[in-house]
């Protein structure tokens, strides 16, 4: 799996997105740190279901003709040799193959009449910390079976999906192969949910701390935070027109029964979108809020030295005047309490009722009480 927020997912994306000039349709371009190709079926019906891994792709060609409902999982890029093998067997065309290879790929829907090809993108929550990673799952529906081609081996949404089938829960081994199509994109959509709960989470904790002490740090982690939704606005919005074109073009391959739970499916997808929506706002309220935090302290930090500056001045007027050093034997104007026996003791208890006086003044209209607090 790839953290769209890494440098190794920005260089795949500038690498894979775009076909380098001149290159040949169909061309398959294997990462070399792609996981090795696995691949494991799941044959089921209605009375019996049993799972098999699968060492050839050609041994796959003999559950597309049975009444049985097959799940043909390719888990891993990193063998191109099998890769095009699967191709052949599932007579796949040169530019599907390519699409699901070459990754990360727009999230799309495209009918071949005898196939149906959805491209999605499956994202959970970050297992080595905070934030999600995102992984290309492809479905490619036939009349008989799904092929599904995922990038890694390792962690997917689809663990619900297998208990299902095994312990022969809902409707899943009643349907066919398109509910069970519907039944993994939902799986996919729905994965969406516990990671925007972890990122409102985080945004309520990061208002929290910026009311309380707001540092760079904090500042820091908002930035992340807001490109980390972006991300997430982008894969969602893709995935909800891509959800939205499969609802539009009525394809044969999929029944009428499952066109209403994949408009179900379609609602969430929306849900998500707004969700999205919602905390890209709250995170660049979240700016404003520490500026204001930042501007809040800064004022109260103002307050207190203006309450001892305003203190401090007459009692710095006095001193200064009492230091000027004129010479009270030459004149009986130049200071002549300066030779007054209480003299000292007078000015510094000017001094102290001035203090006093000033600060019982600043308490009285509730300066101490807002810098307090």
């Amino acid at each position: 799996m790839t953290n769209p927020l890494s440098d190794s997912f920005q260089q795949r994306y500038v690498d894979y997105f775009y076909d380098q000039a001149g290159s040949l349709p169909g061309e398959l371009t294997i990462d070399a740190d792609a996981s090795p190709t696995r691949i494991v079926l799941i044959d089921y019906n209605e009375t019996s279901a049993h799972r098999v891994v699968i060492n050839h792709p050609e041994e796959s060609a003999a559950y597309l003709t049975t009444d049985t409902v097959s799940w043909i999982d390719v888990q891993g890029l990193g063998d191109e040799d099998v890769l095009r093998r699967l191709g052949q067997t599932f007579s796949l065309h040169p530019l599907v193959l390519e699409d699901v290879v070459n990754v990360p790929q727009r999230q799309k829907v495209e009918d071949f009449e005898d196939q149906l090809l959805i491209i999605a993108r499956m994202v959970l929550p970050n297992p080595n910390g905070e934030g999600f990673v995102s992984e290309q799952v492809s479905l490619i529906l036939h009349q008989k079976a799904l092929l599904t081609i995922q990038e890694e081996p390792f962690h997917d949404c689809f663990e619900p999906v297998r208990k299902r089938i095994r312990l022969q829960k809902g409707l899943i081994r009643k349907m066919g192969p398109d509910y069970l199509a519907y039944v993994l994109y939902d799986s996919i959509i729905d994965g969406f949910f516990p990671v925007l709960e972890d990122y409102g989470e985080r945004l309520e904790t990061l208002e929290d701390e910026i009311l309380e002490n707001p540092t760079r740090e904090i500042l820091n982690q908002v930035h992340t935070l807001k490109r980390e939704l972006m991300t997430l606005r982008r894969l969602s919005w893709s995935q909800r027109d891509a959800l939205s074109a499969l609802l539009r073009d009525d394809s044969q391959l999929i029944s009428q029964e499952v066109m209403v739970y994949l408009r179900d499916c379609y609602d969430h997808s929306i849900q998500i979108l707004d969700m999205v929506e919602t905390y890209r706002e709250f995170a660049a309220s979240l700016m404003d809020v520490y500026l204001s935090s930042v501007s809040n302290k800064m004022n109260e930090v103002m307050k207190v030295l203006t309450v001892i500056s305003t203190i401090f001045i007459p009692l710095t007027f006095i001193s200064g005047l009492y230091g000027m050093n004129f010479n009270p034997k030459v004149s009986p104007l130049n200071m002549p309490e300066l030779s007054w026996y209480w003299g000292y003791p007078a000015v510094l208890g000017t001094m102290l009722l001035i203090s006093v006086s000033l600060s019982f003044l600043f308490w009285r209209r509730g300066w101490f009480s807002k810098v307090s607090s």
